[in-house]
């Protein structure tokens, strides 16, 4: 009994450390004053497929992610943890995209690996937060998803059984592969690198696939096949300026709301 498993994986700047210079002057991301990580959920995505080898001999895992050449450090990370490959899909083609171009370029790159079992990804990218593409890969792939992935309560050779952190509790599911499963910040962390892993596989060559290798159709990458538009981002940093005390009425609860809203720190 084999399984194969393909976890997508995103490197994105660490948005949790957000400073000054964290933003351009042309309210986008400043990638050069934040450093490049491991998306968080992603990793405990990697995690829950680490388990399922674990458990299922002969268990193969592709890590596949979309991004600039340096991308391949994702890959590697993985393969550092118990990944056994990895793919990265860069091309100038894919600069831009939203949600909509991003998971149509993956799902062309998970189907080129040809049969699969499960595709796991985190629940969101950390410098997006939007949980879409993991479900509009499976609806381009055509498979059955689970969403918010908690931990497994049984794998087997046809089929898997996940528990679900929902906002008022939890629920168990059971799917028949193939099916892809985003996974939850509330999931187990990754495992620590594998010393002799680290030694095999620090200068491993990634494979790289562009565009044409994935047989994509280029009027849906990039921002041509990215129907959202950003047409404002404010940069809000939270300095300490001074404390002000309010009596507690609401009059003041009030005006106090209304504050905080027009300085875009709530709301």
């Amino acid at each position: 009994m084999s399984l194969r498993i393909v976890v997508l994986a995103k490197q994105v700047p660490d948005t949790r450390n957000v400073g000054k210079d964290a933003m351009t002057a042309e309210g986008t991301v400043n990638r050069q004053a934040l450093p490049a990580i491991f998306n968080p959920e992603d990793l405990n995505a990697l995690e829950m497929a680490l388990q399922i080898k674990d458990r299922i001999k002969d268990t193969h895992i592709t890590i596949v992610t979309m991004g600039p050449d340096r991308a391949a450090e994702v890959i590697r990370d993985a393969m550092f943890r118990g990944a056994d490959d990895g793919i990265v899909v860069s091309d100038r083609k894919l600069g831009g995209s939203d949600t909509l171009a991003t998971s149509y370029a993956i799902s062309q790159a998970v189907k080129k690996l040809g049969h699969f079992d499960i595709v796991f990804a985190g629940r969101q990218a950390i410098d997006g937060d939007t949980a879409q593409v993991g479900p509009q890969t499976a609806e381009k792939l055509e498979i059955p998803q689970i969403t918010y992935a908690e931990s497994i309560v049984d794998a087997s050779e046809n089929n898997i059984t996940i528990k679900r952190r929902l906002e008022r509790g939890v629920e168990t599911v059971r799917a028949s592969y193939p099916v892809l499963i985003t996974v939850h910040s509330s999931a187990q962390k990754c495992r620590f690198y594998n010393a002799k892993r680290l030694m095999a596989y620090k200068n491993a060559d990634i494979q790289m696939w562009n565009a044409a290798d994935i047989e994509a159709d280029d009027l849906r990458l990039g921002l041509t096949g990215s129907p959202t538009k950003v047409k404002k981002i404010d940069s809000v940093v939270l300095t300490h300026k001074d404390n002000v005390a309010l009596e507690p009425t609401d009059e003041n609860m009030d005006s106090l709301i209304k504050e905080l809203i027009n300085a875009h720190i709530i709301g």
